[in-house]
C-alpha cells in the first residue's frame, strides 16, 4: 500500500511538473510574439473624475512604425528592445521591456522620481513572470508580477503597478504624481494590443492618495513586414554593443535594496540627452560616471 501511495505521488509530481513546463513554453511564445515591426496606434482618454469642477484634458492619439527584438535570452529572462523609426530615416531608442520568471528581485515607483528596491517570496511569485520596464537611457519606469493567461483562445498578461507620468504628460502636467497603472498585455492574430486602465494620483508624505481622474488607454500593435523596420534593425546592430555596457552598469545600480531617487535633470538636461554623447567606444567607467551624476540617494 505504501508503494502505491509513493508511485501516486511520484506520478502526480511529475504530471505537475511537465505541465508547468509546457505553460512556461507557452508564456515564452507569448512574450517573444511582441517582437517584430508594427505599425502603432496608441489612443488614450479620461474617462472619469471623481470632483465634479475637473476639467478633463484633450484626448491623445499618435501614431508610429516600431521595431522590437529580443536583445538577452536565457532559460528565466527576455529581454526586449524597442526602436521608433521616423520619417523612414530616423531611429530613436525607445522603451524596454525585460521578462524574468519566478523573479523574487523588483522595484516599485514610490512618487517623484524615486523607486523601492525590495525582494519578493518565492511563493508569492510561483509560475509568474515579472516584467520591467525601463525608459530610453535604460533608467526605470516600473515593474509587476502576474501570470501570463492562456484560456479561451487568448494569451494575455495583466497588473497593476505604480508609475511614473508617461512622456507624453510629464513635461505637460504638474496636477499629479504618480499613474497607477493597469496593464494588460494579449496578443492577437494581427499582433498586440496593450490596454491599459490608469489611476492619476496625487501622492503626498503621510498622507492618503487622492485620485485626481482616471484614463483608458489603448494601444494597438499591427504586424508588418519586417523590411520596413530595416533602418532599426542596422541601427541596434550598429548600437548594441554600447547599450550592453548601459545595461551592464545599470545591473550594478539595481543590485540594491531601498531606495533609489533620480535627479530630473543635472547641468539643465534630462539624462537621456547626456547619454547622446556616448557610443561604443565609451567604456563603463565613463557610463557609470554619468549615471552617477543623477543619483541623489
Amino acid at each position: 500500500m505504501k508503494k502505491i501511495t509513493f508511485l501516486l505521488i511520484l506520478t502526480t509530481v511529475s504530471v505537475s511538473s511537465l505541465l508547468a513546463q509546457s505553460k512556461k513554453k507557452l508564456d515564452r511564445e507569448s512574450i517573444k510574439d511582441m517582437c517584430g515591426c508594427y505599425e502603432v496606434t496608441f489612443k488614450y482618454t479620461e474617462t472619469f473624475a471623481p470632483e465634479i469642477d475637473y476639467e478633463k484634458k484633450l484626448d491623445y492619439t499618435a501614431y508610429a512604425l516600431e521595431w522590437a527584438q529580443v536583445i538577452e535570452e536565457s532559460k528565466n529572462h527576455i529581454a526586449i528592445q524597442h526602436l521608433l523609426v521616423v520619417n523612414d530615416t530616423m531611429v530613436i531608442k525607445h522603451w524596454r521591456q525585460d521578462w524574468d520568471y519566478e523573479n523574487t528581485e523588483v522595484f516599485y515607483y514610490e512618487k517623484d522620481n524615486s523607486w523601492v528596491f525590495q525582494s519578493l517570496s518565492d511563493d508569492s511569485v510561483k509560475g509568474q513572470w515579472t516584467q520591467k520596464v525601463y525608459q530610453v537611457d535604460d533608467s526605470p519606469r516600473y515593474s509587476g508580477s502576474a501570470t501570463w493567461i492562456h484560456e479561451d483562445g487568448k494569451n494575455y498578461w495583466e497588473n497593476i503597478t505604480d508609475a511614473p507620468l508617461p512622456r507624453r504628460e510629464y513635461s505637460k502636467r504638474d496636477d499629479y504624481n504618480v499613474m497607477k497603472r493597469g496593464n494588460r498585455q494579449e496578443i492577437t492574430n494581427y499582433g498586440w494590443i496593450h490596454e491599459q486602465d490608469n489611476d492619476k494620483v496625487i501622492r503626498k508624505e503621510g498622507e492618503e492618495d487622492v485620485l485626481l481622474a482616471q484614463e483608458k488607454g489603448y494601444n494597438t500593435y499591427t504586424k508588418v513586414a519586417d523590411e520596413k523596420c530595416i533602418i532599426a534593425q542596422n541601427w541596434w546592430k550598429e548600437n548594441k554593443q554600447l547599450w550592453k555596457k548601459v545595461r551592464k552598469v545599470w545591473a550594478e545600480v539595481y543590485n540594491r535594496k531601498g531606495t533609489l531617487t533620480l535627479k530630473n535633470k543635472v547641468d539643465d538636461v534630462p539624462m537621456f540627452r547626456h547619454f547622446y554623447k556616448l557610443n561604443n567606444d565609451s567604456t563603463e567607467e565613463e557610463i557609470r560616471a554619468l549615471i552617477e551624476k543623477f543619483i541623489s540617494s
